[in-house]
């Protein structure tokens, strides 16, 4: 790969959908694409060309489901037989009275069974869910049964299980800072910022999901990432579309909300209360709750 500049180097390579390809750091060890559309063989695999889909909109007449209709059922897609299971599940969540799926996240981690979060491809669904047309599928599905689809992302870290980027691209995270789960992601970086960003608008623009909720966005602590973010999914999306930015932030930072920005934010304090109340734990995110909960 030839240097092009700015911490980029770029190859060309004839080949087609389903070729395996990775990116060899030196004689002993060759790793994943960290966009990687698919892969194969999990996490240390092979990353694999995946083609474009066909058409950029399945429904050109689904415009999405209104903010105040939303009834959000969120499940977690390695419960439920992966995104087919869940695809065989929809119309009956339609009939209760649900308008709004919410798939816990689906990036690329170590194993087959994980929440979700410890996403070391933010681009690839993971294999043990499906593939990406099973996906598209099932947003799909539920678009022609009324529902909307939405997604969790994680952008404020990586899992510790098949992330390489520290080994080839260290600039991508801020050595003097850190998250509970590992080193901080340095979205103040133009490239850093742009994966991401990019990130989020494949899954609105070419999987169709009709919003995205931020998982733990005050561990990204920057606000200006957060607005711009909002800001570019905003400009590019088509103005009738119903798309929702739901972000979780434990700062409760009303200023994110409104217009243009974010829709709304998880109320994590009632959640912990709660936790609190019925487990007794009181360590980490319940440290602040422990001291007479019931009361907050």
């Amino acid at each position: 790969m030839a240097p092009a500049g700015d911490g980029w180097f770029c190859a060309t390579a004839p080949c087609g959908p389903g070729a395996r390809y990775r990116f060899r750091l030196d004689a002993d060890r060759a790793v994943p694409d960290p966009a990687s559309r698919l892969q194969s063989g999990g996490v240390h695999g092979w990353s694999v060309v995946v083609a474009p889909f066909a058409d950029a909109v399945q429904r050109p007449d689904w415009r999405g489901r209104p903010w105040e209709e939303a009834v959000i059922l969120e499940v977690h897609p390695g419960t439920l037989g992966g995104f087919d299971g869940i695809a065989e599940r929809l119309e009956g969540w339609a009939a209760l009275g649900i308008t709004v799926v919410q798939l816990m996240p689906v990036n690329a981690f170590g194993g087959t069974r994980n929440w979700g979060y410890d996403g070391v491809l933010p681009y690839a669904p993971a294999e043990s869910y499906g593939t990406p047309a099973s996906l598209r599928a099932l947003v799909d599905r539920a678009h022609a049964l009324g529902l909307s689809v939405m997604l969790d992302v994680v952008y404020n870290h990586f899992g510790p299980d098949g992330n390489y980027l520290g080994d080839y691209a260290s600039g991508f995270f801020h050595a003097d800072a850190h998250t509970p789960w590992g080193g901080a992601v340095a979205v103040d970086r133009e490239p850093v910022a742009r994966f991401f960003i990019d990130n989020a608008l494949m899954w609105l623009e070419d999987y169709g999901f009709d919003g995205l909720r931020f998982d733990a966005v005050h561990a990204i602590d920057d606000d200006a990432f957060l607005d711009r973010m909002a800001r570019e999914i905003r400009a590019r999306i088509r103005p009738d579309r119903h798309v929702h930015l739901v972000l979780e932030n434990e700062r409760n930072d009303a200023e994110r909300l409104g217009d243009g920005r974010y829709d709304a934010q998880w109320n994590d304090d009632f959640h912990n209360v709660l936790h609190v109340l019925l487990t007794g734990e009181t360590n980490a995110y319940y440290a602040d709750f422990a001291d007479r909960p019931a009361e907050r």
